[in-house]
């Protein structure tokens, strides 16, 4: 079976000049942002994301110099988006390591993600296609929507199935999504073939943040980050979700009138936590995760079978059975 570590081995040349071009990109003339920059970039994480860009690029053609800018373009993106977050969310850390917001300020990390930002569109304009620069801009904005979205629900809480795919699938999947469409693009991959492979990765999207929530749920030694933390800023996420609609089981008044007080304690928390596990949320949630598996592997039949389409089914594999 082809591994996470396999896929990554096969990229490797790609994913090296890749980072090489992140890496000029963001070099400036002022020693303190290079000083920040070298810092965060030496701390890269999976790289799901350049993956599939570079994954993409393969399934239609040959991964050329376009297809790394488009990919450099969305991983900037991205990584100003975390940067951004980690202010907002007040983070102390980020993959283990001191965020920029923790280490200076504020006002440096806005300024930093900011920088990033130009990098991406620098990159983009370099990938010499205006379907990557539209793709970026749509990104974007679904990034910006999808948080303002879940805000608004968690100062409700206010949430149901539906509209809780619709905060992931903009928060989230929509990142996903133009990964795999700029690799199409450039290499003008037919357009069904395209849209077929965006819809993967819409998938692929989705699974992605529902496995993160599922970590929500489980000792914070275990998965890095404390349980009930999405619950202490307010978000019900999908085994909670789950949970609230059994109303065949006698504590559901109860638990939904306990889910919806506008300040939860960690007593609160915790009996929530517990609920959704009994409830079945967990197991619900994993069952929609192989669901959408196997929607993703229908859509990815309509490719010839090769080393590239099986990378893609064993990344979603790798998504859904991650501890973290």
């Amino acid at each position: 079976m082809t591994t996470l570590d396999d896929i990554r081995l096969l990229l490797a040349d790609d994913l090296r000049r890749l980072n090489d071009i992140i890496e000029h990109t963001l070099h400036s003339d002022t020693e303190l942002m290079n000083s920040i920059v070298t810092r965060y970039l030496a701390t890269k994480g999976k790289q799901l994301r350049p993956m599939l860009t570079l994954l993409s690029g393969r399934l239609f053609g040959q991964v050329n110099e376009r297809i790394l800018y488009a990919g450099a373009a969305i991983e900037l993106l991205h990584n100003a988006s975390l940067i951004h977050d980690d202010v907002i969310d007040q983070a102390r850390q980020r993959r283990g390591v001191e965020t920029i917001s923790s280490v200076w300020s504020n006002h440096v990390a806005v300024l930093v993600g900011d920088f990033f930002v130009t990098g991406a569109l620098r990159c983009a304009v370099k990938a010499r296609d205006a379907r990557v620069l539209e793709s970026l801009a749509q990104m974007g904005g679904d990034l910006s929507l999808g948080e303002i979205n879940q805000y608004d629900n968690a100062r409700n809480r206010n949430i149901d199935e539906d509209t809780y795919l619709s905060i992931i699938g903009k928060k989230t999947a929509s990142l996903f999504e133009s990964c795999v469409a700029v690799g199409g693009y450039v290499n003008n991959g037919p357009e069904e073939q395209v849209q077929a492979l965006c819809q993967y990765a819409r998938l692929l999207g989705l699974a992605f943040q529902i496995k993160d929530d599922t970590f929500d749920y489980y000792d914070d030694t275990t998965v890095g980050k404390p349980t009930g933390n999405d619950l202490r800023e307010g978000k019900i996420t999908l085994p909670l979700i789950y949970a609230l609609n059994r109303t065949d089981l006698p504590e559901h008044q109860a638990m939904r009138t306990l889910a919806h007080k506008e300040q939860l304690n960690a007593a609160d928390i915790a009996t929530l936590v517990e609920w959704a596990k009994r409830a079945g949320g967990i197991d619900y949630a994993n069952a929609t995760m192989q669901r959408l598996r196997r929607e993703a592997d229908t859509l990815l039949d309509i490719f010839p079978a090769s080393d590239t389409v099986e990378a893609f089914r064993q990344i979603f594999c790798y998504i859904i059975d991650r501890n973290i």
